[in-house]
């Protein structure tokens, strides 16, 4: 089963190595696929060559290369080439349109507008986090009492004193693992966490509501001054793992669930 893989081995990921990632991954996976990596630039014009299906992994954020993307999308749609993470996520792969939509219906989620005009709906704080709706990786963020910005190109969160951020990791609808940043001012010094049954119905909640079939999804949340877990992002297109912070029996057991899940896509 042919699999052109997509990274970018040469991201600049602050405090990190993507590029680690991926050729463990890769290692591993060789043993059931064929594999081909390709930068994401070039994944448009690679995908006449006969690939069974697209893996999208660490290829770093869309907004870099924005335009060969949206050319990569339409082009693996109008060609019917399966693509894992599967192109119908909500989240993310989508933009963050779906935190406004979770506000909305009420999930617990960090409250976001995407209008100055609308700041009253927000809880009243001392300072505001504003970034541009299209941004990724924190490009553009600032923090104001004041925010402003065209209607519908910001958004808009209160800005929260959290105890800590945790993620949880799936395949498929499958929880694997959890990490957490036990400091907020060192946000990539992750360490194991050991979810409750809360936390764990906490990130499901949202994994239920993206509807995804297949794929690796990464749920970010930050404990509140309350208490609770609220959602900060969910990244379903291309999240970064940290599956070097894992011991080898995690790491394993991520590796035997991703290649499951990757035949089963693959029927």
């Amino acid at each position: 089963m042919p699999l052109l893989y997509v990274t970018d081995l040469a991201y600049p990921a602050r405090g990190r190595r993507y590029c680690d990632e991926d050729i463990f991954l890769t290692s591993r996976l060789r043993a059931d696929f064929d594999l081909a990596l390709c930068h994401p630039a070039d994944a448009e014009a690679l995908l006449p060559l006969g690939f069974d299906a697209v893996v999208v992994r660490n290829s770093g954020p869309v907004l870099h290369y924005q335009e060969a993307y949206d050319a990569f999308r339409a082009a693996a749609l109008a060609a019917g080439t399966p693509v894992y993470n599967p192109l119908t996520g909500r989240a993310d792969m989508a933009g963050k349109q779906y935190l406004l939509d979770l506000t909305a219906a009420g999930y617990p989620v960090i409250p976001t507008i995407d209008d100055p005009a609308r700041l009253s709906e927000l809880p009243q704080v001392p300072a505001y986090a504003v970034k541009p709706k299209q941004g990724a990786d924190s490009i553009g963020l600032t923090f104001t009492a004041t925010p402003d910005g065209p209607a519908g190109a910001v958004l808009i969160q209160p800005r929260i004193d959290f105890a800590y951020e945790v993620s949880f990791y799936f395949v498929d609808d499958a929880f694997q693992y959890a990490l957490h940043a036990p400091d907020p001012a060192r946000r990539w010094e992750l360490e194991r966490y050991a979810p409750t049954e809360a936390d764990l119905a906490f990130a499901r909640a949202f994994i239920d509501w993206n509807t995804l079939d297949h794929g690796i999804q990464r749920v970010d949340a930050c404990r509140a001054p309350s208490g609770e877990l609220l959602l900060v992002e969910l990244e379903d297109l291309n999240p970064y793992l940290s599956l070097d912070l894992l011991p080898a029996d995690v790491r394993d057991t991520f590796v035997t669930s991703l290649t499951r899940s990757l035949h089963s896509f693959l029927g």
